[in-house]
C-alpha cells in the first residue's frame, strides 16, 4: 500500500520572496540545451508504448 502524501511546506520571509524572484525571472536555457531537451523528449516519446499524447 501507498504511503500517504506529505503535505507541501510553506515558504516565508526571506525564503519566499527569494522563491518568488525566481519564478519571476527564471535562468535562460541554451539554444543547444533546448534543441538536446527537446531531441530526448521526442526520443522517449516514439519509444513510448502507452502514450496517450
Amino acid at each position: 500500500m501507498a504511503r500517504p502524501i506529505k503535505e507541501t511546506p510553506i515558504l516565508f520571509g526571506e525564503e519566499a520572496k527569494k522563491f518568488e524572484m525566481r519564478m519571476q525571472k527564471p535562468k535562460p536555457v541554451s539554444k543547444e540545451r533546448s534543441t538536446r531537451i527537446r531531441h530526448d523528449y521526442e526520443f522517449m516519446r516514439n519509444r513510448c508504448v502507452n502514450c496517450s499524447f
